[in-house]
């Protein structure tokens, strides 16, 4: 770390803040078991058709580079409308599709935050962090400010540090974002953060399990640290990106 201390901490959650089994064991399982009824219950709410709507938008832009299922572009073959809007079982079928394939769907993402946060609410779910997680947020939060970077939607992070294992985290962090900033393999996300968040990129820490988002950060200016937690996959070459196990090393 250099001598002048970051302005801003971003981290990664899944092996970051919290273990990879949050989101394998309990959230995805959670999302899929729950997503037929939450879409029939749903399915007329503005907020649910705002997400259909994205996810219709999302694959005739897959579809046009030929990499997923053509899900708009034939009327037949997902029960497309003739208005391009789909009936429930068509979209339950593709959403399913997209989740056996782990896609950085924001219109998935979306759903799955409000099917998480019934789930929060009930009692059936719980943020799980690492033990050093508050005591950092803390420290971090004297003189800088924490922000939260991933995949998952601004909600679900909301959730995950609402309703933690360590209490209510979320008066220490400043900030949230998700793919609607910006692809996390790409540089321009995280000087789009540097902006949003009015600093410079190198006054920024980014941490996460994943070189492939440590790669484009380093490129953007930022200062990066690899989260190596217990259950996260060994990294073998760290491309000159330093390693922690925890954030108690992180000044």
């Amino acid at each position: 770390m250099s001598a002048d201390l970051p302005r801003v901490y971003l981290l990664d959650v899944e092996g970051t803040t919290s273990p990879v089994s949050l989101v394998s064991e309990q959230l995805f399982p959670y999302a899929r078991k729950h997503l037929a009824a939450y879409l029939r219950e749903h399915w007329n709410e503005p907020e649910t058709q705002a997400d259909l709507a994205l996810l219709a938008e999302e694959n005739r832009a897959e579809a046009n580079k030929q990499q997923v299922l053509h899900f708009v572009q034939d009327d037949k073959s997902w029960g497309i409308q003739d208005d391009k809007s789909f009936d429930i079982d068509s979209a339950l079928s593709y959403l399913l599709w997209l989740m056996d394939r782990d896609r950085k769907s924001t219109a998935l993402k979306s759903l799955q935050g409000r099917i998480w946060k019934s789930g929060y609410e009930a009692g059936e779910l719980v943020g799980t962090v690492f033990p050093d997680v508050a005591e950092a947020f803390a420290r971090w939060s004297e003189t800088a400010k924490v922000a939260i970077y991933s995949s998952g939607s601004v909600e679900a992070q909301k959730l995950i540090f609402r309703h933690s294992s360590a209490g209510d985290l979320t008066p220490y962090i400043s900030a949230y974002f998700d793919t609607r900033i910006g692809a996390k393999t790409s540089s321009d996300s995280y000087r789009a953060i540097a902006g949003a968040m009015a600093v410079a990129t190198e006054e920024i820490l980014f941490v996460s399990d994943l070189l492939r988002e440590l790669d484009p950060a380093r490129e953007a200016g930022c200062l990066t640290r690899l989260s190596a937690r217990e259950g996260n996959a060994p990294v073998g070459d760290l491309r000159a990106h330093l390693a922690i196990s925890s954030f108690a090393q992180i000044a």
